[in-house]
């Protein structure tokens, strides 16, 4: 149904009207939109990269000991990022579902939540190159023998955040899926037999092992491509994710990137 034309127009004028009466931090790069893109300045003149993250995705972004400091491998990759641009990392810590509304709302200037590379996603953010590097699986207690593939994973019932690339793999196996907010929730509910699966990284489930011991729960089935995790950006900010671009080849040929992967993973897993 069309609107009239007045309407629109009016509309389109107050957006941006309101889109310019932001006075620096966060979400400046939005401006980008209208050909003007701050991405950069913006984060510049605050002094501070504000960054969307959950604080509940170990090893990724977590608080240490349940209630210590955010801590995690995104978490110490987007400070050295920042450290490189010469300003501080300042978090919003926010549930998984809502993080792309925080991005698009001007809340935070990136996302920092091993925001996997679709193309879905690249029509509507920017990305910064990649790293991180992995396979996902689809986790299932131990004697679970029905599924043994993706093709498998039909008709099964899979727990998954909605707005996760591993629910679009797990929906698009033929998964039934049950709504979550993220990896603990997931999880609890595959040992609990309340679900028959979940799908999520590689390196999710690999530091739960190493974490918990993951009793009871075994790897089901391993995809064949790798998926690429990077840092999102409001679209048109390609300044702000051309400079952290840079920063994080600098990261990558200093050996800090190798460092911190290490450090979470006992393996380089950013390139």
């Amino acid at each position: 149904m069309k609107l009239k034309i007045m309407s629109a127009v009016l509309l389109t004028a107050v957006a941006v009207s309101l889109a310019g009466c932001s006075a620096g931090g966060a979400g400046q790069g939005k401006t980008a939109a209208t050909g003007n893109d701050t991405s950069l300045s913006s984060v510049q003149k605050a002094g501070t990269l504000t960054v969307g993250t959950e604080g509940t995705y170990r090893p990724f972004s977590f608080h240490a000991e349940g209630s210590g400091s955010l801590t995690g491998y995104d978490v110490e990759v987007v400070q050295e990022v920042a450290a490189k641009l010469g300003v501080k990392a300042r978090f919003e810590e926010t549930q998984w579902d809502g993080i792309f509304a925080g991005l698009e709302a001007g809340r935070f200037d990136v996302i920092a939540n091993q925001v996997s590379i679709t193309p879905e996603r690249t029509a509507k953010y920017e990305f910064s190159t990649p790293y991180t590097y992995s396979t996902g699986v689809i986790v299932v207690k131990s004697d679970n023998t029905s599924i043994t593939s993706f093709a498998t994973l039909a008709g099964k019932t899979s727990a998954q955040s909605l707005t996760s690339n591993w629910n679009a793999l797990a929906t698009k196996s033929g998964a039934n899926v049950q709504a979550v907010e993220g990896w603990a929730q997931s999880v609890a509910l595959v040992e609990q037999g309340r679900v028959d699966a979940t799908v999520n990284d590689t390196l999710t489930y690999l530091d739960y092992k190493k974490q918990t011991g993951a009793a009871g729960l075994k790897v089901a089935a391993t995809t064949k491509d790798q998926s690429e995790s990077a840092f999102a950006f409001a679209k048109g900010g390609t300044k702000l994710a051309g400079a952290v671009d840079k920063a994080l080849e600098e990261l990558r040929t200093d050996g800090t990137l190798a460092t911190i992967s290490d450090k979470y993973f006992g393996a380089d897993v950013s390139k």
